[in-house]
């Protein structure tokens, strides 16, 4: 069956929340999501009945300690991770990719070169820049074309070499939407023998993602922008992260994950984003029968979890359509990303415009007035706005749906946008 949309949103509290009599429309999705009641009830029971540190011989400690176990299989589930001691947690992605890059940083010397791109958010630019910084690395750059929105593949041939020795790629464009190709990138990458990060923050929410398949080094996201907590999470391959140096305290384990989860770590937040799988693997196991064939080889969760994202996948394009064609018919206004209506596999539901003689921060002002959340400027994708010339007009206006959000929302969110350009 598709997905229930009435059924979902009754799961999001949030949803139902009302001001001054009009309801919330959430489309600041690409900087975080809502979450289901299962995370509030699964935050709400570790803190008031498992609340302890790691590693004692009582009741609390176990059952935290149980409790953060199943957290890291359910992630490796979401993954397709081999083993859940590949998963580790952080306060967030960006925290996690400077912590990690310090690590790699052990493994390079001067003159050695880096491949970033154009399309990055921040967090997957400016830790490798300071990287470069202090180690005397060679910094190369992937750009995407200003017409197709993509990666020219035959460019990064070029940039490619026996010194390069690590690529930092997206899945997913924070900011134009792009689902680049990353099994692509990361073969041509390992062909000349480099190593492999992947940004996977805003292609989590709304594909499946398998790193096996992938066949990635690295690959990181963040579970407040698929329905849980504020909780960055980073996947690597085991025989990697067992030899890579970690910058710990003494005491702290010398495998991973321990040895990289520095401190005490968020354990409701670790909870809470069990909670939002949970809630994933219900919408796979209640609604995405059609694509469990697809994910034959995997088995309970892990299939539930894959099925479900498969079913958001398909759902989401009609929200994408919808809104890309509204757009489309308000004269002025110029999407930038792919807009084509049959190239919808290739993008997620986070569309950003332009609109002549309006500011992006004046337009997104006036649509929360009218109680739609949207958001403006360039969402820390820096070299993306600078990439489109757009660093000095205010970036642009982002519209970015999720599985929750539907058709009459995006209907209310264009009419406003029409309002908008007539005035």
């Amino acid at each position: 069956m598709p997905l229930d949309i009435n059924q979902i949103r009754q799961q999001f509290p949030a949803l139902a929340l009302e001001d001054r009599g009009r309801p919330r429309v959430y489309l600041d999705n690409p900087a975080g999501t809502q979450v289901p009641r299962q995370v509030i009830e699964r935050m709400t029971r570790y803190l008031v009945h498992s609340n302890a540190n790691h590693g004692g011989h009582f009741r609390t400690s176990v059952e935290s300690d149980q409790i953060l176990a199943e957290a890291h299989q359910a992630m490796a589930d979401l993954l397709n991770a081999p083993s859940a001691e590949e998963i580790i947690f952080g306060l967030n992605m960006t925290t996690l990719t400077l912590a990690i890059s310090r690590s790699i940083g052990r493994w390079l010397k001067p003159g050695d070169q880096v491949i970033l791109t154009r399309m990055d958010h921040d967090a997957n630019v400016n830790p490798w820049r300071l990287l470069a910084d202090d180690l005397g690395l060679e910094v190369k750059w992937l750009n995407f074309s200003r017409e197709t929105y993509r990666y020219d593949l035959k460019e990064l041939e070029t940039l490619l070499s026996p010194k390069v020795r690590l690529a930092a790629v997206n899945y997913a464009s924070n900011a134009i939407g792009t689902i680049n190709d990353v099994k692509t990138i990361n073969d041509m990458a390992h062909q000349a023998g480099a190593l492999v990060y992947v940004d996977a923050v805003q292609s989590t929410p709304h594909i499946p993602t398998d790193v096996q398949a992938l066949g990635c080094d690295f690959l990181v996201c963040s579970a407040y922008k698929f329905f849980g907590p504020h909780q960055g999470i980073l996947w690597g391959k085991r025989e990697l992260l067992e030899k890579l140096p970690a910058y710990k305290v003494r005491p702290a384990e010398d495998y991973p994950p321990g040895k990289f989860e520095t401190g005490t770590q968020s354990h409701e937040g670790q909870a809470g984003t069990l909670g939002a799988l949970e809630y994933l693997a219900w919408i796979g196991e209640a609604m995405g029968q059609e694509h469990h064939a697809r994910f034959a080889r995997f088995t309970g969760r892990r299939k539930h979890l894959h099925a479900a994202m498969a079913a958001i996948k398909e759902y989401e394009k009609t929200l994408s359509a919808r809104l890309i064609a509204g757009l489309q018919a308000i004269p002025g206004l110029a999407i930038h990303g792919v807009a084509g209506l049959h190239e919808l596999d290739t993008r997620v539901p986070t569309v950003s415009f332009t609109m002549e003689g309006f500011h992006p921060a004046e337009i997104a002002r006036r649509l929360g007035e009218e109680n739609i959340f949207v958001w403006d400027g360039h969402y820390y994708a820096v070299e993306v706005i600078e990439r489109l010339g757009l660093s000095d007009k205010g970036g642009m206006v982002r519209v970015g749906a999720a599985h929750y959000n539907t058709i009459e929302e995006i209907d209310r969110a264009v009419e406003a946008v029409a309002a908008i350009s007539r005035q």
